[in-house]
């Protein structure tokens, strides 16, 4: 049997080991739906993914995404982690446009690399958001964990494109880097309203700092959120389309628990891009064996 082909990676990071990690399985072919969870549980990283070949059309390859509990459409980090290890491992190249295509479970989404190397950084364009509901949509629980925090300038809101969070945003970079929120509160109103949780976003001087936490899949704080920081770009470019953030912005995230990401958003005709660099941490083999 060959080598199965395994990397380690350090996705939107400012530096070694401030980013969020991903495992990626590269030859995951023949691989059967009960494997992968089962690795994916065994990581217990935030996110593993599986790399196979393309299914659809027009797809470079295929890559599925497992928490350590299920498997899930679209995440933004996995998504840019698996093209960095699908590129390293000259699975792909990008075209003419410098575009590689990958295909998910959000469907066949472009993915624009940019530069060689450490530098290089690979951009996602983010699936359409729409919003789904307002602040009377969250009821109590919403209203309970941001009790007594001034917020910003755009009011809470429920928002859907790959995936389904609640955004808020703060008036003060100050009181969101402090802020101690209700868990358990979050968590009530991730279920109660079928999203992931809460992530909240204040202003700064280079753009936004974003904290995300995900209590409807178990997760206390994320450090690098790719696909909400995707829904916070697009509700910000529909409601604030003529202000500093229009045309795009970048993201410090994760200071809070340890780490220090670095997102860059990108604004064009309505698009929403999100990307940023990637480190290879561990570049391996593994031996996984069905039970």
């Amino acid at each position: 049997m060959s080598p199965i082909r395994y990397k380690q990676l350090d996705v939107f990071a400012a530096r070694h080991g401030g980013g969020n990690p991903l495992g990626v399985v590269i030859d995951a072919q023949g691989w059967s739906d009960e494997r992968m969870q089962r690795f994916a549980h065994w990581t217990n990283l935030v996110e593993t993914t599986f790399l196979l070949p393309a299914r659809a059309e027009g797809a470079d390859y295929r890559a599925r995404i497992f928490t350590p509990s299920k498997e899930i459409p679209f995440a933004g980090h996995p998504t840019i982690g698996s093209a960095h290890a699908a590129l390293d491992a000259g699975l792909i190249t990008p075209d003419a446009a410098g575009v590689v295509w990958q295909e998910c479970g959000a469907g066949v989404l472009p993915i624009l690399v940019e530069g060689t190397g450490p530098a290089r950084e690979l951009f996602v364009q983010a699936p359409k958001a729409t919003v789904v509901g307002d602040a009377s949509k969250g009821g109590e629980c919403l209203s309970s964990v941001l009790y007594g925090v001034a917020l910003g300038a755009l009011q809470p809101a429920c928002v859907e494109g790959g995936r389904r969070w609640w955004v808020a945003e703060f008036a003060d970079e100050a009181a969101l880097r402090g802020w101690r929120p209700d868990h358990a509160t979050i968590r009530k109103l991730a279920v109660a309203t079928d999203t992931l949780g809460l992530c909240v976003f204040a202003r700064t001087a280079e753009g936004l700092a974003v904290r995300a936490f995900p209590a409807g899949v178990g997760i206390v704080e994320d450090p690098a959120s790719g696909a909400a920081n995707g829904l916070i770009a697009a509700y910000v470019a529909t409601h604030d389309h003529t202000g500093a953030l229009a045309k795009g912005y970048v993201v410090s995230q994760g200071r809070e628990v340890g780490h220090d990401a670095r997102i860059i958003i990108r604004i064009d005709g309505g698009h929403v891009w999100v990307g940023g660099r990637t480190n290879t941490i561990i570049d391996g083999v593994v031996d996984w064996r069905d039970a």
